[in-house]
């Protein structure tokens, strides 16, 4: 059975930055792709980033490009999200998930960005 456990997340000020982690089992880590999706308050989920089996691609989403670093330790089968620069728009719950829709995904750690 898949299992994604998020965490890190929090309440940080505009501007501020937070790591989060995805510790993953039930499956072969270091063979999948791995993804970060959201989902705001009363919208969709929303792609975030995609990383490589072996972490030597990594993608993102327009909104996050520049700001937002995946990132994967294989051997310790967990998935990291460098978040800096955060905006209030990036407030929303974030999860790991082997697929960039979300539909295999943990249980998701709130990030809420406020002054």
């Amino acid at each position: 059975e898949v299992q994604l456990v998020e965490s890190g997340g929090g309440l940080v000020q505009p501007g501020g930055s937070l790591r989060l982690s995805c510790g993953a089992s039930g499956f072969t880590f270091g063979s999948a792709r791995m993804n970060w999706v959201r989902q705001a308050p009363g919208k969709g989920p929303e792609w975030v980033s995609t990383i490589s089996s072996s972490g030597g691609s990594t993608y993102y989403a327009d909104s996050v490009k520049g700001r937002f670093t995946i990132s994967r330790d294989n051997a310790k089968n967990t998935l990291y999200l460098q978040m800096n620069s955060l905006k209030p728009e990036d407030t929303a719950v974030y999860y790991c998930a082997t697929d960039p829709n979300g539909v295999t995904r943990g249980q998701g750690t709130q990030v809420t960005v406020s002054t």
